[in-house]
């Protein structure tokens, strides 16, 4: 849980489900997809898990989401992940339609949000969700600090 919060928030369940894919041995991402204030999927990294080089923390809640809801598009749906997208999530989260995307640690080497090919400002991209960054970036980054600096 984010220090100083009383009752956990959307980021806070996405931080949870990145401690639990850390201690899976995935690198520790958590994403939460959230509909009219409730949670509806909830994922955390599952790469080596499932043998899937797409099974990323977002892929894997998008998924989730769209099979819950029956509809490939997610137009009402906030997305809450621990680490900005890769432009692979970027592109999925921008194809289901998201409405918000909240990101924490932004990732300068492989992001594709505010880093990297800044996905969203493609004129080829077809929807560009409203982003809020740095959403329990200090936590999001202390996860993957430790569980780099354990494998170093």
């Amino acid at each position: 849980m984010i220090r100083g919060l009383k009752a956990p928030s959307f980021m806070d369940l996405a931080l949870s489900a990145a401690e639990n894919a850390g201690k899976s041995g995935e690198v520790p991402i958590g994403c939460v997809v959230v509909r009219n204030s409730e949670v509806i999927a909830t994922a955390g990294n599952r790469t080596l898990t499932d043998h899937d080089p797409t099974a990323h923390a977002e892929i894997v809640a998008l998924r989730e989401a769209a099979g819950k809801i029956g509809s490939e598009r997610l137009i009402d749906c906030d997305l809450y992940v621990t680490l900005e997208p890769c432009t692979m999530c970027a592109g999925a989260i921008s194809f289901a339609r998201v409405r918000r995307l909240y990101y924490g640690a932004a990732d300068p080497k492989g992001g594709a949000v505010d880093s990297g090919v800044r996905f969203f400002a493609s004129p080829t991209c077809h929807h560009a969700p409203d982003v809020y960054s740095g959403v329990g970036e200090s936590e999001a980054a202390r996860l993957l600090k430790a569980f780099f600096r354990e494998r170093r």
